[in-house]
């Protein structure tokens, strides 16, 4: 068995525990009536296009009508906990994703960038009340960035979309509401 397989929520494990708490309460992946902001960085944005097609198509999927999507770019990754700290202040959505990629290179720039920019999104979210995901991918190498953003199930652009709705849906359920 591999590690991956240790770590993952076994099947039937929720199940498993209803019996002996109170109440158990799980966000649904219903996006239907959802309103999104979806922050964008434009640096290494070939990569923050892939993870956007995701996400997108992840919301679409899951009833999210588009007219409840808002796209906004940013620079790059170190930027976007500004925009989501906007869109989650304006209270005209009910989550934000954040997209793009920081690529290790030759310099300390990516400890940085990938750092900042985690704590920052970190940040809004506590501050704000507002779910706003991580959906930037941190890689050693840019084969890497590309694994990761595959137009398929493994997209982590559509981890962060079905993450989203299920932190909206999670929190606007009782008694967390």
């Amino acid at each position: 068995m591999a590690d991956s397989d240790l770590a993952a929520l076994p099947d039937g494990a929720l199940d498993d525990v209803a019996p002996r708490v109170g109440t158990q309460l799980e966000g649904e992946h219903n996006g239907t009536g959802v309103r999104f902001g979806l922050a964008c960085a434009r640096f290494n944005g070939g990569i923050t296009v892939r993870l956007l097609t995701g996400a997108l198509d992840a919301l679409a999927e899951a009833g999210a009508d588009r007219r409840d999507l808002t796209v906004a770019w940013a620079p790059g990754a170190f930027e976007l906990p500004l925009v989501a700290r906007a869109f989650a202040q304006a209270g005209k959505v009910d989550a934000v994703l954040c997209l793009g990629a920081v690529i290790r290179g030759d310099t300390g720039h990516y400890d940085f960038v990938a750092g900042e920019c985690a704590s920052g999104i970190q940040q809004v979210q506590l501050a704000t009340g507002v779910p706003v995901v991580f959906g930037v991918l941190t890689t050693n190498t840019l084969d890497q960035a590309i694994a990761r953003s595959e137009p398929d199930h493994t997209n982590k652009g559509r981890e962060a979309a079905l993450t989203a709705v299920e932190m909206v849906r999670l929190l606007r359920s009782a008694p967390l509401s």
